[in-house]
């Protein structure tokens, strides 16, 4: 299996032992929904996961922050849970 070496001969080969079909049956799936062998899926999520760029994933973290913003101060709800304070 190569990640990263485009074009070029495979470099190592992995092998993933006890995967539970629920797993392999959801890499099939998404493979499907993507047009590339469960094999081809399997490499491109490890390539997603361990060689993505430090920029791609601040990215993502600001998004995610956006998407949660609350006007809510936490610490208020803390104070309120632990008795010392009114909850907005």
């Amino acid at each position: 299996m190569a990640i990263g070496n485009s074009g070029a001969q495979p470099i190592a080969k992995l092998t993933v032992r006890n995967v539970s079909e629920q797993v392999v049956r959801a890499l099939k799936q998404r493979a499907a929904v993507h047009g590339r062998s469960a094999e081809a899926e399997h490499r491109e999520i490890l390539r997603a996961a361990l060689l993505e760029v430090e920029g791609d994933f601040a990215a993502r973290a600001d998004t995610l922050r956006q998407r949660l913003h609350s006007s809510i101060d936490s610490s208020e709800l803390i104070r309120a849970d632990r008795g010392g304070g009114h909850a907005v």
